[in-house]
């Protein structure tokens, strides 16, 4: 999902990995919402990430999150969704059908020879089983193997929540949806973004909660590498404290102003990431982002994007 960033011209000057660092988390501590703006990254120079490594990315393990290409499927799903596949894309994430049912979209997808399988589908709130079951019952008819709970980390007012009693109802929440998930045959995941590393008030994280208070066999995490860094946090750090959770990845890179780019042109080193693949427990390598069809970019630009993503992908040596 989309955060608001204000951007300004590039920096001609070298961005350090512990200035980005340092910046975000005074950032982050300092501001509400509009100010997370923090990042951190090595230099740009190490964010190609093509070096002399043996190890790279299995292709059948690169996907991309629809929501970078949200545009151009309204206009056009059958002939994105080819396009895609022309790329080299064997596998979607999806976040909805695009106005269609469920078995509508899967039969959009097996037209293309895609599989969609992981999506993201937000628990209610608060928590309904009849209608979360709906929900995995939309998944399996679309073939996923994976459920991502996508969004959370705002009040009703639109602040950061700081309150951790919150976090530990969703903790709850997540744990009933996993268990739910788990019977219908699919694992479920919870997707960051960097409002789960903002101070509490008893100055833990909600980050803390959920890896802490959710079961490890119901729930996995989806770990976004440009909001982690955003929270002013090294992915490197959340998979060694993770070992064996993080079984996705949104793959996502970030220029010098904190903003999105396309991969291999930002300062996110993934090579630095992915060598850590095994410990993580990586299992689906996801391209996303999120400004990729909003202006001043056109609709037409994701698929750009989507192109970018894989070749840098599946190029990328580590």
């Amino acid at each position: 999902m989309e955060q608001s960033t204000r951007r300004s011209e590039p920096s001609s000057e070298p961005v350090s990995r512990r200035g980005l660092l340092r910046a975000a988390t005074v950032s982050a501590a300092a501001v509400g919402t509009a100010g997370l703006v923090g990042a951190a990254a090595t230099p740009a120079s190490a964010g190609t990430g093509h070096g002399g490594g043996r190890r790279r990315v299995p292709v059948d393990r690169i996907s991309i999150q629809l929501y970078t290409l949200r545009d151009q499927l309204a206009a056009d799903l059958p002939g994105t969704l080819a396009a895609l596949r022309r790329i080299g894309y064997r596998r979607v994430e999806h976040a909805g059908f695009v106005g269609r049912t469920a078995a509508q979209f899967r039969a959009a997808l097996d037209a293309a020879g895609l599989r969609a399988t992981s999506g993201h589908t937000a628990i209610p709130q608060p928590f309904d089983a009849d209608a979360w079951e709906r929900a995995l019952a939309d998944a399996n008819t679309v073939g996923s193997r994976k459920i991502v709970h996508p969004w959370f980390g705002l009040d009703a007012a639109g602040q950061p929540i700081r309150d951790p009693q919150v976090y530990r109802a969703l903790a709850r929440d997540l744990n009933r949806a996993g268990r739910m998930a788990e019977r219908a045959g699919l694992e479920f995941g919870y997707h960051n973004h960097q409002l789960e590393f903002v101070p509490l008030t008893d100055g833990g994280t909600g980050f803390e909660i959920l890896t802490g208070e959710t079961d490890p066999r119901l729930v996995h995490f989806e770990l976004d590498l440009f909001w982690a860094w955003r929270g002013a946090q090294d992915p490197v750090d959340l998979i060694r404290a993770h070992r064996g959770r993080i079984r996705q990845v949104h793959v996502k890179d970030m220029d010098t102003n904190a903003s999105f780019a396309d991969l291999g042109d930002g300062l996110i080193d993934f090579g630095r990431i992915f060598a850590h693949e095994r410990e993580a427990g990586i299992e689906e390598y996801i391209v996303e982002r999120d400004d990729a069809g909003t202006p001043p970019r056109s609709p037409a630009d994701a698929l750009d994007t989507a192109r970018v993503g894989f070749d840098y992908l599946a190029s990328l040596r580590y």
